[in-house]
């Protein structure tokens, strides 16, 4: 197996992509009295980090990386960025997300008129800012370093309202998401590092010849679930804990952000540390398949029971997650292009759901999904782009998902993992249960008499559009897939070859 080299270019857009949103936090915080202008600037800083994200995509496609040196924070490591085609798809995802996100948060935060709104729109740009170096990153301290800004950015999001509920959401979000990081990531870095004298990622990866097989078991158990913003089973409880948030932050942490920045970890250090090569050697990536499986259908079962939609759709989240991870450890190019390809396609498939959940909440105030009967009539644009965002997660056409979940089927065949086959369209099934009675609920079941005290209609445009486009979004990448379907197949042929 030959893999071709890549040609490299230094540039600083990589850099420029991850400071526009934090250079914009002084902007917003100076226009907390005049929310227009504060809302201004957030829509302006999204679409220039897009812009800025999506001038380096032609170079990426055309065969280039792109690398930039920011300091050295350590002897013989520094900060560094390289955009590749993994990062790029990633980056993609989530700067594009940072828009309409934005767009719905004005519709949400003042529809609801929620407190504190410039504080949430800072550590929103945080986050993104964190979110786009995780995805830049050249090695694996850049990463560690930018995963936590993103674990703390993110913290008083998910404990805006400060009430008692929050506050105990909060603690469980940190102590999950920073403990299992600092108790298993950072010593699991330290051990790489000081085997293998390096931490920059590699395509064959940088770990073969140095580590034996039990250490190497050890390690990427402790990466797999010290990376808990994947929400692995047992590691997940912070994740419906977190519902907590006002919806727009329940997105950015299904969709946009914390949980993709967590299985695109794993990704890289599967693929960039370990390297596929020395997995499938060490017959060491099955445990990590059979706890992605599990999740993924333990997660699905669970999701049946909750009658919160929120929560419902936190439980889904769970366990699309597991796809992705399953993906890289198949050790197969098709899981491999599934895996990347799934990051793009649950993202718009589930912020679409959230969206939905948020606009009904603001809508009717309904949050469960026993008292949403009838509501399709009342919001039929909503409960269509529900039914869109829902086929698209469970990988039915003309969803998005269909294709992802398409390749992740190939690649358990290439695989020859026919019980990981099975977990997977168990896994489709159990998703088509949970969310089409919703729909079937919302559009075909009487409506008590009693739900509404008056009419109810669509929720205010500026909370509706954003779920019309991601849903639009989710039918056309089932048709043209491309930029995210080329990336997915770079990343895979700068692995495997070929």
């Amino acid at each position: 197996m030959t893999v071709e080299p890549l040609q490299t270019m230094v540039s600083i857009r990589p850099l420029i992509a991850v400071l526009v949103s934090l250079l914009v936090i002084p902007i917003l915080m100076s226009s907390a009295r005049s929310p227009n202008v504060r809302e201004a600037w957030t829509l302006g800083a999204a679409a220039l980090k897009f812009l800025v994200v999506a001038s380096m995509l032609p170079l990426v496609l055309g065969g280039f990386q792109i690398e930039y040196s920011i300091a050295r924070v350590l002897p013989g490591y520094g900060l560094e960025l390289r955009v590749d085609a993994l990062g790029m798809l990633f980056a993609l995802v989530s700067s594009s997300l940072w828009i309409v996100t934005s767009i719905y948060s004005i519709g949400y935060m003042r529809g609801l008129k929620e407190h504190a709104q410039t504080r949430y729109y800072c550590f929103f740009a945080l986050s993104l800012s964190a979110t786009i170096g995780v995805a830049f990153s050249a090695n694996l301290l850049t990463m560690y370093l930018f995963y936590e800004v993103l674990s703390l950015a993110t913290y008083p999001l998910v404990t805006h309202h400060q009430d008692p509920e929050a506050r105990s959401s909060g603690r469980k979000y940190l102590v999950f998401i920073l403990g299992t990081s600092i108790a298993m990531v950072l010593p699991a870095m330290v051990f790489i590092a000081q085997k293998t004298g390096t931490l920059t990622f590699a395509p064959q990866g940088i770990a073969a010849g140095t580590i034996g097989p039990q250490a190497a078991t050890v390690l990427l158990l402790l990466f797999v679930f010290g990376f808990a913003k994947a929400a692995l089973m047992p590691f997940h409880a912070w994740l419906p804990a977190a519902m907590v948030a006002p919806t727009p932050v329940s997105a950015l942490l299904h969709a946009v952000a914390v949980v993709k920045v967590g299985v695109f970890c794993i990704l890289r250090v599967m693929t960039s540390i370990f390297g596929t090569g020395m997995l499938t050697d060490l017959n060491i990536s099955t445990a990590v398949c059979t706890i992605a499986a599990f999740t993924m259908i333990v997660s699905s079962l669970i999701a049946l029971s909750q009658d919160g939609l929120k929560r419902r759709l936190a439980f889904s989240t769970i366990g699309q997650l597991s796809y992705i991870v399953l993906g890289a450890a198949l050790l197969s190019k098709s899981g491999l292009i599934g895996a990347a390809l799934h990051i793009a396609m649950h993202a718009f498939g589930k912020i679409t759901l959230f969206f939905c959940a948020g606009a009904i909440f603001v809508a009717s105030g309904v949050k469960n999904v026993s008292g949403m009967a009838g509501i399709g009539r009342r919001m039929p644009l909503t409960m269509a782009a529900f039914f869109i965002g829902s086929l698209s997660v469970i990988g039915l056409p003309p969803g998005g998902g269909f294709i992802s979940k398409w390749h992740l089927a190939i690649g358990t065949v290439e695989a020859h993992q026919f019980v990981m086959l099975a977990a997977l369209l168990v896994s489709s099934l159990l998703n088509a249960a949970y969310f089409l009675p919703v729909v079937y609920r919302a559009f075909f079941c009487p409506e008590p008499e009693s739900l509404f005290t008056g009419p109810v209609q669509e929720a205010p445009t500026w909370c509706l559009l954003p779920p019309l486009l991601t849903a639009a979004a989710s039918v056309v990448l089932f048709f043209y897939p491309q930029p995210f379907l080329d990336l997915a197949r770079l990343a895979a042929q700068s692995i495997f070859g070929g």
